[in-house]
C-alpha cells in the first residue's frame, strides 16, 4: 500500500511539473562569436607596453617604449585599425584610440593611443577632426626615437569612415 501512495504522489507531481512547460513554444539560443582577424591592430593590443627609463643626450633621463612581442612579430605587415582623426598640422594626421577632447595632447592618456598616419602615394585626403575610420596599411613601431611615434601605420588607405 506504501509503494501505491508513493507512486501515486510521483505521478501527481509528474504531471504537475509537466503542465507547466509550453511543449508548443521551443527556445533555441544561438551564441554569436565574434573574432578580431589575425591582422587587425586593436587599442588594447597597442596599450600592451612597457617602459624603461634610459640615458638620453639631449633630454637626460627619458622612458623609451618596450613594445610587446606580438606587435613586434607585426612589424611592417598589413593591418587594419579603427580610430579617430586628430589633425597634427597641416600636412599630417594621426590616428587615436580616443576623441580629440580626450587625446594624448590633451594629458588623459598616454603615447600608445596615438598613432602616426602616412597615407599611401602620399595622399592627403581632407578628413575632419574627431572622423572614426577604419584604415589598412603598414604597421611599424619606434622604440628608439623619442621625438617621433610609438606606432605608425603606412601606406594607410581609408577602407571605412563614419560620416
Amino acid at each position: 500500500m506504501r509503494n501505491y501512495i508513493k507512486l501515486s504522489l510521483a505521478f501527481v507531481v509528474f504531471i504537475s511539473l509537466m503542465s507547466f512547460s509550453d511543449s508548443k513554444t521551443t527556445t533555441t539560443k544561438s551564441v554569436v562569436e565574434t573574432s578580431v582577424a589575425n591582422d587587425t591592430l586593436t587599442w588594447k593590443m597597442l596599450g600592451d607596453i612597457k617602459y624603461t627609463r634610459k640615458k638620453h643626450a639631449t633630454y637626460g633621463e627619458v622612458e623609451f617604449p618596450q613594445v610587446n612581442m606580438k606587435l613586434k612579430m607585426m612589424q611592417k605587415k598589413t593591418v587594419f585599425i579603427s580610430g579617430f582623426i586628430v589633425p597634427i598640422d597641416n600636412k599630417n594626421y594621426a590616428l587615436s584610440k580616443n576623441v580629440f577632447a580626450a587625446c594624448f595632447f590633451c594629458g588623459k592618456s598616454g603615447p600608445e593611443t596615438i598613432a602616426g598616419i602616412k597615407f599611401k602615394g602620399g595622399a592627403f585626403p581632407k578628413l575632419k577632426t574627431d572622423t572614426y575610420v577604419t584604415l589598412k596599411g603598414t604597421f611599424r613601431y619606434n622604440e628608439t626615437d623619442v621625438e617621433d611615434w610609438i606606432y605608425h601605420i603606412e601606406d594607410a588607405e581609408i577602407v571605412a569612415q563614419s560620416k
